[in-house]
């Protein structure tokens, strides 16, 4: 019988696992465990929450950079909607939109 799909998937169940392979698939194994949100300070944190009310009130596109463990995600749009007491707002850009938690921002500017 076949051998089963498990751990790293395709990658271990190849019979032509190439070394390179095997040394890169644990690199990013370690990268990913030691990525970690970075600690925003009081400063920044306003910054970035003035700039998304500066895109709401003058409805100017903002750029926002989301952690992520796998590399950091940018996304623009315009601010259409904030709730503070959850701390999320409405990001939207063509006919899309997406709720955001402002405590996932690491930066945020205007275009």
């Amino acid at each position: 019988m076949g051998k089963k799909l498990e751990g790293y998937g395709l990658w271990e169940s190849s019979r032509m696992l190439l070394p390179e392979h095997k040394s890169r698939i644990h690199k990013d194994e370690r990268e990913m465990q030691h990525r970690e949100k970075p600690l925003l300070d009081e400063q920044k944190l306003e910054e970035i929450e003035c700039t998304l009310a500066l895109s709401l009130r003058s409805h100017v596109r903002v750029t926002v950079v989301l952690f992520d463990p796998f590399g950091n995600k940018q996304l623009n749009g315009f601010v259409t909607s904030i709730h503070t007491h959850s701390r999320e707002f409405k990001l939207q850009w063509a006919e899309e939109w997406k709720w955001i938690q402002v405590d996932d921002i690491v930066e945020a500017y205007i275009v």
